[in-house]
């Protein structure tokens, strides 16, 4: 069940303060009474701390095969928090929040973040629940930026970094300036206060979806249980118009501008934790040859990372629908038998 954690004022690195925050989360397991056996779990772009969960908050490939008792990470030995990023559409302070100062939600005035925004409100919820230090980051896609983010801004908290289907930089596919125009030709987008407006922009976040799933490689990994294209290309729109009706437009934006910032490659330096780097033989986002520039780079900054590529035809989603390709890896990782 989803919890929320105020979080109090929150300065922005790019100035202002983001007043009277708060996160959403789940936890599983129990915290040691040490409070270092803990393991953040840091979601995707377009989908929310519930992806360990599956279901329809695991856009980005659910984890509910990773995370558990027994799994890969087991939460019989590790206190696993999944935190909903800040400006997420699903229960954190967001665009779609009541701005204190007018009482109505913030909209196209929300200001900007960065993922270091949005790790320091991560460890402001970690405080609060008391851990003092984290065994690892773990994350897919989005989530592997905010893990390599963790590695460079709090060294010393944090044990170990696993970025999924992820990398140092963003991909160019996504362009939040792109995505702005197109929303902005939505006629009921009115200058992007389109809260009050019937319908709102339903109809071109569900056409947007619909790609992203597509991108993802949704169909290829419905293919395995729905043969027939016709019924594939229903079940996909059907997914994608349930996102839409619970998604922000204004959140997708307020995320895509955040990694305008986030380029960790100078950076490298000051990570000291060990990493593990997982790609996905068929993604197309972060595609496998990614491993021949990050991996150098990692050894020449002197961190001790690990490559693991998954033998997939599920594209972006590989690290949720094909869990048990690369849970052994995980799960020695972790651990750290491995």
């Amino acid at each position: 069940m989803t919890a929320f954690q105020d979080i109090g004022d929150l300065p922005l690195r790019l100035g202002g303060v983001l007043h009277g925050a708060r996160l959403a989360y789940i936890t599983r397991g129990r915290l040691a009474p040490d409070g270092r056996n803990a393991v953040l779990l840091t979601h995707g772009y377009t989908s929310s701390h519930s992806f360990i969960e599956g279901g329809s908050g695991a856009s980005e490939g659910g984890w509910s095969g990773l995370v558990g008792q027994g799994l890969a990470i087991d939460t019989d030995r590790w206190f696993v928090v999944s935190s909903n990023m800040l400006g997420s559409s699903f229960g954190s302070t967001a665009p779609r929040s009541a701005d204190p100062a007018t009482g109505r939600p913030y909209g196209p005035d929300f200001p900007p973040i960065t993922l270091t925004d949005i790790v320091a409100a991560q460890r402001r919820l970690l405080d609060a629940l008391g851990v003092r230090g984290l065994h690892a980051v773990v994350g897919p896609s989005y989530g592997g930026f905010q893990a390599f983010t963790w590695g460079v801004e709090h060294p010393d908290f944090v044990g170990r970094l696993v970025a999924a289907v992820s990398g140092l930089t963003a991909p160019r596919s996504l362009d939040p300036t792109a995505l702005a125009a197109r929303l902005a030709e939505d006629p009921n987008w009115h200058g992007g206060h389109y809260y009050d407006r019937p319908g709102g922009v339903l109809a071109t976040m569900t056409a947007v979806r619909e790609e992203t799933l597509r991108r993802y490689g949704l169909d290829e990994e419905l293919a395995r249980h729905l043969p027939d294209r016709g019924v594939r290309d229903a079940e996909i729109r059907r997914r994608a118009l349930e996102w839409a009706e619970a998604a922000d437009a204004h959140s997708l934006l307020v995320l895509g501008r955040a990694l305008d910032h986030y380029d960790r490659r100078a950076e490298l330096g000051r990570i000291r934790q060990r990493v593990l780097y997982v790609l996905s033989r068929t993604d197309r986002l972060f595609p496998p040859s990614l491993a021949s520039e990050v991996m150098p780079a990692f050894a020449a900054a002197g961190v001790l990372a690990t490559y693991v590529e998954i033998d997939s035809e599920h594209g972006h989603l590989a690290s949720g629908t094909e869990a048990t390709k690369w849970a052994p890896a995980l799960r020695e990782f972790i651990e750290g038998t491995g």
